[in-house]
């Protein structure tokens, strides 16, 4: 019969539409749609796209957490819908129950007929009875699930390629899959963010399996305050941290040469002074110079004819009042750090000889008037002893005469002048770098330590929010005194809201001192990124890595590796802006252009 109300309908319909072609009105609708939509048996074709939809049929009898993982990471695009039906749990207990009699009658029929055990139907009857006594007990649920995947390419050919892939994928964990064969819309509606389960293919599975399935478990490395580190590998999320929140705010940062641990530590500085954090830095090979002159910091260069002195007999300041700092306290502290030093620049020095050492030092304070009685704030920079009056005192005393031969080359041989005058600098910056580039390899242990010792004495004079670089920390680590003392600094600067950053690319000097892995294990921050072969096996043990991660610092590109937060760790990449890599930026090449843009700006500007 005609269907007049119908026809009405339509007419109504074409009409509407003819109208809005002629006014031109666009909807959201019709931006969205695809231009064509063509359904075959076993593909969509969408405009010029190919869609396949694929669904679980079957899941093997255990499943691993982060099974579904390589799904979720893989290269190509695809859409990805998870239905859970949860079950009442008497209905599936019913049948349960039913399914047990049956195995168990099984059972019984075969043991009557003289035949053997049979593994499979016991193992099923133990599995049906575990899961019978957690339903009742509630621990666990029963889901029907549903898992479809839509995969997309360019033509047929690619997308057999990619479809050949997911299954190859699955199938290696025995989940298999099929293709929704003939039912192509339902599957691609499904997989649409529409909720709508219009395929239907689901699973039971309960709690524990189910949970499995989550795809995204990688850790989150990321607090509400702090600065960026970078980017998570394994999710694309952030890594914010603030140091300061941690148990202490020591840092540890183990790379090979070029693999970025100077770049990382550059940026981390810069975004720690935006947070108004001081910074002192010990560096070694001149890496931050440009830093330190962009943000208009202190730049003090430490070697034979530097004009900037430190003299490592300086007492920590004492502010009136501080009970902590007392002047017996500062002696001895100082006395046993001199000590610590004299065996770095003196090499072996015997029991007898120590006790000679010990004495002379506090003769050196006494000839200035220096004593437990002393007044702290009346004494300045030119109230201390130097290294040449400790060597006058030497050659006047009896067994010292090895002790003053040794020492004559730092007061008047080739080393003189590098610590025996008073101490002229002063650390007010925000940023201050120590530069002994130009030092000696055979004095820069001794730099180091007298500069950390002066830092030590700052820090528990004036208490602020601070971080200290050390980088190439392994030199120190060559000698038991200086590592000692650093491991000291590690140790205590929690106290004085200080953090401690400690930088090596040599990982065997570091880990083979005694002091190398109680610096590690006294941070709270760790970073490691590419490592060396030769390397690997002694990182691998210190910080436990699996071989997934060991394979991962191997191949890791520049600026890639792993970040350690307490117990939590996540393959990071360090990511700058184009603006912070232009100040940060440890590239040769890079600098160059950098400089060269900076005459030509010059002498356009006259």
């Amino acid at each position: 019969m005609f269907d007049l109300k119908k026809q009405i309908n339509i007419k109504n319909d074409t009409s509407d539409s003819e109208e809005i072609y002629h006014r031109g009105v666009a909807k959201v609708a019709g931006l969205i749609a695809p231009s064509a939509l063509k359904i075959s048996a076993n593909h969509v074709q969408i405009g010029e796209t190919c869609a396949r939809t694929i669904f679980v049929i079957a899941y093997p009898h255990y499943l691993s957490t982060n099974w579904f993982s390589p799904i979720v990471n893989v290269d190509f695009s695809m859409d990805i819908s998870m239905f859970i039906h949860p079950m009442e749990t008497s209905d599936v207990l019913k049948s349960l129950r039913k399914s047990a009699t049956q195995v168990q009658s099984t059972i019984h029929m075969e043991e009557e007929s003289g035949k053997i055990r049979d593994p499979i139907l016991e193992t099923a009857i133990k599995n049906i009875e575990e899961l019978r006594s957690n339903l009742q007990q509630g621990t666990e649920k029963f889901f029907r699930f549903g898992l479809y995947m839509t995969v997309y390419g360019e033509n047929i050919q690619e997308l057999n390629k990619i479809t050949r892939s997911i299954e190859a994928i699955l199938e290696a964990q025995l989940v298999y899959v099929k293709p929704a064969t003939l039912r192509m819309e339902q599957g691609f509606s499904s997989t649409l963010p529409l909720a709508n389960d219009e395929l239907d293919s689901a699973n039971n599975l309960n709690t524990s399996p189910l949970s499995t399935t989550f795809p995204f478990i990688s850790s989150e490395l990321s607090s509400s305050e702090g600065i960026l580190y970078g980017i998570n590998r394994h999710n694309n999320s952030l890594i914010l941290f603030d140091r300061f929140e941690m148990e202490n705010a020591n840092m540890v940062i183990f790379a090979k040469s070029g693999a970025g641990k100077s770049y990382a530590v550059k940026l981390e500085i810069l975004r720690s002074m935006m947070m108004g954090i001081n910074v002192i830095i010990i560096d070694p090979e001149d890496e931050y110079r440009y830093l330190c002159d962009t943000v208009g910091g202190s730049f003090i260069k430490i070697s034979l004819n530097s004009h900037s002195n430190l003299n490592p007999f300086d007492l920590p300041k004492s502010k009136k009042g501080n009970e902590e700092i007392s002047m017996e306290d500062s002696l001895r502290g100082n006395t046993a750090n001199l000590l610590g030093l004299f065996h770095i620049m003196l090499g072996s020095i015997t029991p007898e000889e120590d006790s000679i050492l010990g004495n002379a030092i506090r003769e050196a304070y006494s000839v200035r008037d220096i004593n437990e009685q002393s007044d702290p704030e009346s004494l300045n920079a030119s109230s201390f002893p130097t290294m040449s009056d400790l060597y006058e005192i030497l050659c006047n005393m009896e067994g010292a005469d090895s002790l003053a031969t040794r020492m004559e080359r730092y007061t008047e041989g080739i080393f003189s002048g590098f610590l025996n005058k008073p101490t002229n600098i002063n650390i007010d910056n925000q940023l201050t770098v120590f530069n002994i580039r130009d030092m000696e390899g055979e004095l820069r242990p001794i730099a180091m330590y007298i500069i950390l010792q002066f830092i030590w004495n700052e820090m528990r004079f004036s208490v602020k929010k601070r971080i200290v670089v050390v980088d190439e920390a392994w030199i120190m680590m060559q000698h038991e005194d200086a590592a000692s003392f650093l491991f000291g600094i590690a140790k205590r600067c929690r106290k004085y809201y200080t953090g401690l950053t400690t930088i090596t690319q040599d990982i065997n000097d570091f880990m083979n001192s005694r002091y190398g892995k109680p610096i590690v294990t006294n941070s709270s921050i760790q970073i490691l990124l590419r490592q060396s072969p030769a390397s690997i096996d002694i990182i691998s043990e210190t910080f436990y890595l699996t071989d997934q991660e060991k394979f991962l610092l191997l191949e890791s590109n520049i600026g890639e590796g792993i970040f350690f937060a307490g117990i939590k760790r996540a393959a990071i990449k360090v990511v700058a802006s184009y603006s912070e890599d232009q100040i940060i930026t440890s590239n040769p090449k890079q600098l160059m252009e950098i400089e060269e843009a900076k005459k030509e700006f010059d002498e356009e500007n006259g």
